[in-house]
């Protein structure tokens, strides 16, 4: 039987109207309309063998992008390797069917061969890495000569926007998702007739990202500026950033002309300082044309001054203070998934790590519903960011590997998710008529009308606030929703006088109502998970569910004030999330905000309204009049509002109070308890015996259907299966949207915000 990889596809549209005594009927189309966009799925953090990865860029391009089974069709692509160096060279592909006339498969060589072996040593650039170096190339030659072509090519080849980025080594920190988009790939490519034989020169280029990689990224050691050797052959950067000290600076090296502060007391420091120049270059240089969104950001433990590894909340203030429109949010939603240690978080998770020597937690101990403790938590790091007013998004990635113990065209995975396969960032982009380029793509990202879900839990939002007037009533609700089901059913969002979506602010003034409308669809179908038997964790509280067939249980929304932005220097600027066990008990529960400093906090951030199908206010049934399918709609006013505020959502398909998953209000419990590196600490069974439970390889596609028991890899407790790796991240799935802000007149400003 063919697997069928069209997942029960969820739309939810949630429309937040806030009242405003200059508006007395239903929301109108504005004057100045919005360019016409879609919100489109991508992922922008993975991995070929040219860092530490285990495939091709071909094979993760088409796995990624292809829509066929087997592969997740992404709209969008970003490939993001490791900056610093590697010795293989992704661009040659695993066998015959991923070559292409312009890179045709060569037999004995594939993507784990040497550079030294395929281009030979003495055309490896830099200072230490070719002809009696270590043989690695650094990052910089590998985007500007390797892999940009390719990417180039593949996606002209496509008809699709793949580019590329890097997951950077963050100077002072751990790592970060970015990219430097100028002169890649080019509207001259619209046109480009490409090559039927080997070779290809591309139009565009990656030089702007080879740079910032030379530049700032910490794992770049080299000296040459770019260049064959120290001499003025090549690239010859200079990484100065105008108005700093740049040369005056004590961390200046005068031959590598940039910024090499040095290891010992104080690293994470200048480390930091150093990182704060990357992004004043990257305004400076290319305001419009990058992006910087700290990843998998609790993973490495708090900041270090000592080290490089953790961010804190400062950080991320510093950051955002320092580029705005660069350093717009965070990827606190890991991936690593299927990992024994869901995000490859833990307990005392830095030791061997970091090169740290005081063994500490990753922030948080663990993710929580495979999101970390910043992102999870009502009240925590990121409400404290929106409750100051700042720009600053939720977003996700695959940060695709491999698949642990099994190969990488295996449906299953005691490591990673391919992107697109479980994790998704969906971004409204405004294209028009064009088509999608990288450019429309980040300014998406930029503007946080952007929404992030696990597992296909859902598979479209649509978010809005519109102003609307006390007294109107149900006219009032009932227009606005209609605009609501609209936007839900065509993939879009609205263009209405005075309305916002995720991202925006709406001007209104005191006393204002907010009516906020959802709408979802759940029709019939499958995810991309192989299994087919009923999710352990819900089966704990007698619901007999498959694994690939996940319905939302409901949907949170949530509420915080904003009280302006914080001083640097002030009390309340920096503060560290409480370490190891002042979090994270030893029981697997948590110590709550009571022990989080108070810049780390937004205590007024709360959940204020659950929907669902059994609430006191139930959704209601009805059809698409788009394609049929069926619909569930709710409503639910907020009153006299009089201060500035953002309201955002997030749902699952976990009920409250289910074991070791959820609390009684419904907040991700810990994943420690299905974390496999500590089975004393796993709690769930898994029983389902299946006559399907392979033990040979379960390649894409899926001839021999669904696996409909247990699998033979889960942990085994006391003689019983327990639910771990990628299990435990089927059997949990959730979804976060970014924040609408309401700015009250006479309160505080939303100075983030245009």
């Amino acid at each position: 039987m063919e697997f069928k990889f069209s997942k029960s596809q969820v739309t939810l549209a949630v429309i937040a109207v806030i009242g405003a005594a200059t508006l007395a009927s239903a929301p109108t189309l504005a004057t100045a309309a919005k360019v016409s966009g879609k919100y489109v799925a991508g992922d922008f953090h993975n991995h070929t063998t040219c860092s530490d990865g285990s495939i091709s860029m071909q094979k993760l391009i088409k796995k990624s992008t292809e829509k066929s089974a087997g592969n997740f069709g992404l709209d969008w692509f970003v490939q993001a390797g490791h900056g610093g160096n590697g010795n293989r060279n992704c661009t040659l592909v695993e066998d015959a069917t991923l070559e292409t006339p312009a890179y045709p498969f060569v037999s004995g060589s594939g993507p784990t061969t040497t550079w030294a072996n395929s281009i030979g040593a003495a055309n490896i650039k830099g200072v230490g890495g070719g002809v009696g170096g270590t043989g690695n190339m650094w990052r910089w030659q590998s985007l500007q000569e390797f892999q940009y072509p390719v990417v180039e090519y593949l996606g002209a080849q496509k008809n699709q926007p793949v580019f590329l980025g890097l997951e950077s080594v963050v100077a002072g920190h751990e790592h970060t998702s970015m990219s430097i988009i100028t002169g890649q790939v080019p509207a001259s490519l619209d046109n480009a007739i490409l090559p039927t034989t080997p070779g290809y020169t591309p139009q565009g280029n990656a030089n702007a990202l080879a740079q910032w990689s030379y530049c700032f990224d910490r794992g770049d050691t080299d000296t040459s500026r770019g260049n064959t050797t120290n001499s003025v052959v090549g690239n010859n950067w200079n990484c100065s950033v105008t108005g700093s000290l740049n040369a005056a600076d004590v961390s200046w090296n005068a031959t590598a002309q940039k910024l090499m502060p040095a290891s010992g007391a104080g690293t994470g420091t200048r480390g930091h300082n150093k990182t704060l120049e990357a992004l004043k270059w990257m305004a400076e240089k290319h305001a419009n044309g990058s992006y910087y969104v700290p990843a998998h950001l609790e993973r490495a433990g708090p900041f270090n001054p000592d080290g490089n590894n953790g961010f804190n909340v400062e950080h991320l203030r510093n950051f955002n203070n320092t580029a705005p429109n660069v350093a717009f949010g965070f990827e606190t939603q890991p991936g690593h998934g299927a990992s024994s240690d869901r995000g490859e978080y833990r307990p005392l998770r830095n030791g061997g790590f970091t090169g740290s020597t005081t063994n500490v937690d990753s922030v948080g101990g663990t993710t929580y519903g495979g999101t970390g403790v910043y992102g999870a938590v009502i009240g925590g790091v990121w409400d404290a960011l929106l409750g100051e007013g700042r720009n600053f998004w939720f977003f996700a990635s695959s940060d695709w590997h491999n698949r642990g113990t099994f190969g990488p065209d295996d449906r299953r995975s005691t490591q990673d998710f391919l992107p697109g396969e479980y994790q998704r960032n969906y971004t409204m982009v405004r294209n028009g008529a064009d088509k999608l380029r990288p450019q429309t793509i980040v300014d998406g990202l930029r503007t946080g009308n952007n929404w992030a879900a696990s597992g296909q839990i859902i598979d479209r939002l649509a978010f809005i606030a519109c102003a609307s007037y006390p007294g109107l009533g149900a006219r009032s609700n009932a227009s606005v929703e209609s605009l609501a089901v609209n936007a839900a059913t065509t993939n879009t969002d609205i263009t209405a006088s005075g309305c916002a979506t995720m991202g925006e602010k709406l001007v209104v003034r005191p006393g204002a109502e907010i009516v906020v409308s959802v709408v979802v669809r759940d029709p019939v179908g499958t995810n991309n998970s192989p299994y087919s038997f009923p999710n352990p964790s819900l089966a704990q509280i007698g619901v007999n569910q498959p694994m690939n067939a996940p319905v939302l249980d409901h949907i949170d929304l949530i509420r915080g004030m904003v009280s302006g932005y914080k001083t640097p220097g002030s009390a309340d600027y920096a503060g560290e999330w409480p370490r190891n066990l002042n979090w994270l008990k030893a029981d697997g529960t948590t110590a709550g905000l009571a022990v989080v400093p108070a810049a780390a906090k937004n205590t007024t951030a709360s959940l204020i309204k659950t929907f669902s199908g059994s609430t006191t206010t139930p959704w209601t049934a009805f059809a698409s009049s788009v394609d049929g399918s069926q619909f569930r709609k709710m409503t639910y006013r907020i009153p006299a509002v009089s201060a500035s505020q953002y309201v955002r959502l997030r749902g699952t398909n976990l009920p409250a109070a289910v074991p070791y998953e959820t609390d009684a209000n419904g907040n991700p419990l810990a994943d420690i308890y299905t974390n496999a590196s500590n089975t004393a600490m796993l709690k769930i069974p898994c029983t389902t015996p299946g006559t399907n439970v392979p033990t040979n390889a379960v390649s894409w596609p899926a001839s021999a259907g669904a696996i409909n028991g247990c699998p033979a890899h889960l942990p085994v407790v006391g003689g019983t299966k327990m639910v771990a790796y990628d299990v435990a991240a089927w059997a949990d799935l959730w979804f976060y949207s970014n924040p609408i802000y309401v700015e009250v007149g006479g309160s505080t400003l939303v100075a983030g915000v245009k």
